[in-house]
């Protein structure tokens, strides 16, 4: 099996990513799982709560674009590193401060230092992954966040039974920074922008295209970033405070909520992958935003503990799955991938932003949590709506359209 898996990942950078990002993700998974319950025990209502998580999608916005730039002038590795140690000092001050404004302010940075990490690790990745398993690549990248955010909600859980919520953040910080050494120091130099003529949309190294153009050629992607950022942000905040006023489970129950999501991803995004690298990464984002959105409509009737983390369980499994699909559909040549990751990554955040916002108005003023699930439902309808109108984009289709060659007219 480790043979058959370095013949389609042969470069060692990529398992190296891996490990940084399982790191990353163990330090998220701690944060995000106490942040919510953290704020609300401060007294933060819920519409603060939810204005300082669009605070922290505003950091990733107003930097998407330039950490491209910044790549692309200092190198995706100097940038990661740099990131992961902003991110360490940024989630360790949280604990520290009291007023919204401040943390507010703690929030940009950690934003900021965040897209910094996922278009660093993204443009390596995508540099480094043969065109054939791309897609394999990145739900292995997917399966080293879930495995962080598993392990994570779980070490808070264990850690905030003896010690204070706060003390969680620092953890957290702690072990962003080791990441960030590591990646400093294990990490090889970027490669040198390579040729990808065969996939729609590439173009020849030196050849910048316009933004508009890279846009349009990575829509489907930039959609469903945007979406599982909005939805993602959301179920974060909301989902273990909806879960203790309408369905009574303790505080301590909902802490590991994440993980059962983070559960999902982790057992299916590689099946996920493989059939998306077979059959077409666009047709496979569709059925998941299927099962997906079904999950969170079905969601709101139920009462049980363990059905509840089942069906968070199958929201992660399904949802979840579709973020490293849409990130190897943004199939351009190597020498872009520093501007469409950071195009990618500007869409999520906008997700981020306008999620949490429009999630607490309804959760406070419109129906509560069952109206905020039904709307992040509504959402996925639309995204699948837009893969079939846009179903041509997949590589798989086009692929196939050439593969077939040009179509003979009947003779008369």
């Amino acid at each position: 099996m480790l043979d058959r898996l370095r013949q389609r990942i042969p470069d060692p950078n990529v398992f190296r990513i891996y490990w940084a990002t399982l790191a990353l993700g163990i330090a998220y998974g701690i944060a995000i799982s106490v942040l919510g319950v953290y704020l609300d025990e401060r007294g933060f209502a819920k519409r603060d709560i939810g204005r300082l998580a669009a605070v922290f999608a505003f950091g990733i916005v107003a930097m998407s674009l330039p950490m491209g730039a910044l790549i692309r002038r200092f190198s995706a590795k100097a940038t990661l590193a740099a990131a992961f140690i902003g991110y360490s000092f940024t989630v360790s001050a949280f604990p520290l401060l009291d007023d919204f404004s401040t943390i507010a302010a703690v929030r940009f940075f950690d934003g900021a230092c965040s897209v910094g990490v996922w278009v660093s690790s993204e443009t390596i990745l995508l540099q480094r992954a043969r065109r054939e398993h791309k897609a394999f690549v990145t739900s292995l990248y997917a399966i080293a966040v879930a495995c962080g955010y598993i392990v994570g909600p779980l070490l808070a859980s264990a850690w905030t039974t003896s010690l204070p919520l706060a003390h969680a953040f620092w953890l957290s910080g702690l072990i962003a920074f080791g990441a960030g050494l590591y990646a400093a120091l294990r990490i090889e130099r970027d490669l040198p922008p390579e040729r990808e003529p065969e996939l729609p949309g590439a173009t020849e190294p030196g050849v910048k295209a316009s933004t508009p153009a890279l846009l349009w050629r990575i829509k489907n992607s930039c959609f469903a970033t945007f979406a599982y950022g909005y939805f993602q942000a959301s179920v974060v905040l909301f989902l273990p405070l909806y879960l203790m006023e309408s369905k009574g489970i303790t505080k301590q129950q909902s802490i590991p909520i994440p993980a059962f999501f983070a559960a999902g991803m982790l057992l299916f995004s590689s099946y996920a992958g493989r059939l998306g690298d077979r059959i077409g990464h666009l047709a496979v984002m569709r059925l998941l935003g299927l099962i997906g959105l079904s999950t969170i409509l079905g969601f709101v009737f139920l009462d049980a503990y363990v059905w509840m983390c089942a069906a968070v369980f199958v929201a992660g499994a399904s949802l979840a799955s579709i973020s490293p699909l849409s990130l190897a559909l943004l199939g351009v040549s190597s020498h872009e991938h520093h501007r469409t990751t950071a195009l990618y990554n500007a869409f999520y955040a906008t997700g981020m932003l306008l999620g949490p916002v429009a999630s607490s108005e309804l959760f406070e003023s419109a129906g509560g949590g069952a109206a905020m699930l039904y709307h992040l439902a509504g959402l996925w309808a639309v995204f699948v709506a837009f893969t079939i109108v846009f179903f041509r984009d997949d590589p798989a289709v086009l692929r196939a359209r050439v593969e077939r060659g040009p179509a003979i007219a009947p003779e008369r």
